[in-house]
């Protein structure tokens, strides 16, 4: 009885293999499959894309607050109804760029860098015409250095929602040109030259090209890898076990 017991303990055995086995390659079949699909490269946030999320909210935490002064102390009627309509338009890009970084789960800037504290000095110091020159040629060089970072991370980026950001901010920016310049009082010697980004550079324009920074997911070739690998594996080992049953 003894040898008798022995086999069916290891017969026994043997179904129990066979069985975790089979549970383990079916899991394969619904899990993996899944996994590839739910980290999909356009979800990615990249390094490009968090300095257009950054930049963008920095322009309206300074510009905001600029477009409202101007309304109230500018020696121009048109730069009195400028400056009211860029703080209107600035509040209205805020809430979207607020809206996508909650959505992506980033962090963005909540106060204006010391340097744009230090142009919103300068305008509360100026009064009359110069007030004006000011506040147009500031706001016009400031609209010229994010203009260009928009179109490179729109151009580039594989996250759908950076790319409504972009779509929008251009918009917005692309008006706020074109009503400063409206006024004649640009100083356009004080405007920085096109700087376009040599091979190789480290700047944000190089990096948004390239589309690099840190991103999240797995790769859905490494995902597949894995489990091809797994359910040929499975495949024989059952195969075997079945021969030697």
């Amino acid at each position: 009885m003894a040898p008798l017991d022995s086999a069916r303990r290891r017969q026994g055995n043997r179904s129990r293999r066979l069985a975790v086995l089979l549970t383990t390659i079916a899991a394969a079949l619904v899990v993996l499959p899944g996994m590839a699909l739910a980290a999909p490269a356009g979800q990615q946030l990249n390094a490009a894309d968090q300095a257009l999320l950054d930049g963008v909210r920095l322009a309206g935490l300074w510009e905001m607050p600029a477009g409202q002064m101007a309304a109230e102390k500018g020696q121009s009627p048109v730069v009195r109804e400028i400056g009211a309509e860029i703080a209107r338009q600035h509040e209205e890009l805020d809430r979207i760029t607020v809206d996508a970084a909650n959505k992506l789960g980033a962090i963005i800037p909540n106060a204006p860098t010391a340097e744009q504290q230090g142009w919103l000095t300068e305008m509360k110091d100026a009064t009359g015409a110069r007030f004006d020159r000011i506040f147009v040629t500031r706001l016009r060089v400031a609209h010229g250095k994010i203009f260009p970072v928009i179109g490179a991370v729109r151009s580039s980026t594989r996250n759908p929602v950076i790319r409504d950001l972009a779509n929008e901010a251009n918009i917005f920016v692309g008006d706020h040109m074109t009503m400063l310049e409206s006024t004649g009082l640009v100083r356009w010697a004080e405007l920085p030259p096109a700087a376009l980004p040599a091979p190789g550079n480290d700047g944000l324009l190089a990096a948004a090209s390239a589309n690099t920074g840190p991103g999240i997911g797995v790769s859905n070739t490494v995902i597949w890898a894995i489990f091809l690998g797994a359910l040929g594996t499975g495949g024989f080992l059952t195969y075997r076990m079945f021969r030697r049953s």
